[in-house]
């Protein structure tokens, strides 16, 4: 995994308040108790903040697993 997107999945966990190194890309976002409306606005937000994109809510809803998200950013 390259060093950005390690640095992406670290600040998906902070999102969602997980400790640092327990999400994996393969992780499914509907295994994930944190993965919730806030959650959702939240890396919105971040994506918005931090990269200068914006991502939609239709883009966000097919988002299926971590490495989907990281793939939005």
């Amino acid at each position: 995994m390259a060093d950005d997107d390690i640095i992406k999945l670290h600040r998906i966990e902070e999102i969602m308040d997980l400790e640092e190194g327990s999400l994996t890309l393969e992780v499914h976002l509907s295994d994930l108790e944190e993965w919730d409306s806030l959650a959702a606005i939240s890396f919105m937000a971040l994506v918005d903040s931090d990269y200068h994109r914006t991502v939609n809510l239709s883009e966000l809803k097919k988002a299926i697993t971590v490495q989907d998200l990281i793939g939005l950013i």
